[in-house]
């Protein structure tokens, strides 16, 4: 008997992939890993069997999620095309990995996925999965299954009595963590329209967010967000949970953009990303506080774009993220201290920061009697400094 682990949301599609597995000889084992999805988990076990798996298993994975996929991406300010802060991105490489263990552990030699021909996540789920091992044959059943549309799953599934909820759906693709929502489809696909308020998932609309801002103090002990307002959090899944709660209802967060897939077409897509956004702002803020300019320019400069990149294509498991992960890991020493934030009507804007490694010397910055600046020693600066235009300028000119 071939065995396969699956990548099982409990939906439709991975419901009918499992009997349709079944048919073709498999035997199937469902993963499916609670990475934040605010959805309730307890049924999948029962529901999964039902559709013809010999194993189901669940994993509260929220935190493993939040310090070692969603942490080193904050570290790196990585934001695909500037924007997209990688939320579905991100839980990828962890469900991969998730699935080949399980495919060690159940002596499976295949793993499936739900993901479609035409999207990202068919590279992610397939380059992680043989990153960790070569060996594993990666099945994708919507790649190649007969169904042209969603009502001949719905059929079939009523044909194979599969238990699934068949209501009347949004039009939308939605796929939610803690990092973040991903929404898509539906009238979203037509980029010159303003997305539907009910596509939207966690976040208030802006307009009818408060009237009056709201101020929040995130601490950061080396890099790792630590306490929201003066509380501490031993779990960094936690204070991400209370921190979309506060910068959703503020409407902080949505993000509208066109976007280049891997496979080379542009697909709009919407995202909410409330706490993630006040984290990468903060982050960046107090990274600026305490790294030296020569640094802090030349991670602007190589490692937001290349990290952001990397992860949306797929090359988690790499040389590349672990050496990143180690430069910006070192960097992070530095990032301790706290930053307050305002919520208002949709923005989130940094208005103080203090670190005990801060760079920042108010004698030297202040225009103050407190001044300590040598102003005479910025004329020689300025010569020297300028020495090559001076140089371009005679020959411009002619002299």
């Amino acid at each position: 008997m071939k065995r396969v682990v699956l990548a099982y949301s409990g939906g439709l599609d991975t419901s009918v992939i499992v009997r349709w597995l079944t048919e073709r000889g498999y035997e199937v084992i469902t993963y499916t890993a609670d990475v934040g999805q605010g959805e309730e988990l307890s049924e999948i076990p029962q529901k999964a069997k039902a559709s013809g798996a010999v194993e189901a298993v669940v994993e509260d994975v929220r935190e493993e999620f939040a310090r070692e996929y969603c942490l080193p991406t904050l570290r790196a300010l990585a934001l695909y095309e500037g924007k997209y802060p990688l939320t579905a991105s991100l839980s990828r490489p962890l469900i991969s990995k998730k699935l080949v263990e399980l495919a060690k552990k159940f002596n499976a030699n295949y793993v499936a996925h739900g993901s479609t021909g035409k999207g990202n996540d068919q590279v992610r789920f397939e380059l992680s999965v043989w990153a960790l091992d070569p060996d594993i044959e990666v099945i994708a059943p919507v790649r190649e299954w007969e169904f042209r549309a969603r009502e001949e799953q719905v059929e079939y599934a009523k044909k194979h009595n599969i238990p699934v909820k068949v209501t009347k759906e949004k039009p939308y693709s939605i796929d939610r963590n803690l990092w973040g929502v991903s929404i898509e489809c539906g009238p979203l696909e037509d980029p010159w329209q303003e997305p539907p308020e009910d596509a939207y998932q966690i976040t208030t609309s802006p307009e009818k967010a408060p009237d009056d801002p709201e101020y929040i103090t995130l601490t950061f002990k080396e890099g790792v967000p630590a306490a929201l307002n003066g509380k501490e959090y031993k779990k960094l899944s936690e204070l991400i949970e209370d921190l979309n709660a506060i910068a959703g209802r503020h409407g902080v967060g949505r993000i509208d953009m066109v976007e280049n897939r891997l496979v080379g077409i542009k697909s709009r897509e919407i995202y909410e990303a409330p706490g993630a956004s006040v984290l990468y702002e903060a982050y960046r803020d107090l990274l600026s506080l305490t790294v030296d300019r020569f640094t802090f320019h030349y991670f602007l400069t190589h490692v937001p774009h290349e990290y952001a990149k990397m992860v949306y294509e797929g090359l988690w498991f790499t040389p590349l993220r672990e050496a990143l992960d180690a430069f910006t890991s070192t960097l992070a020493k530095l990032v301790t201290g706290e930053v307050r934030l305002k919520l208002f009507k949709g923005s989130v804007s940094v208005v103080g920061r203090r670190s005990e490694n801060s760079l920042y010397v108010e004698d030297l910055a202040t225009y103050s009697e407190k001044d300590a600046f040598d102003h005479k020693a910025g004329k020689l600066f300025t010569q020297v400094w300028g020495l090559p235009l001076k140089v371009l300028g005679r020959r411009r000119k002619g002299s």
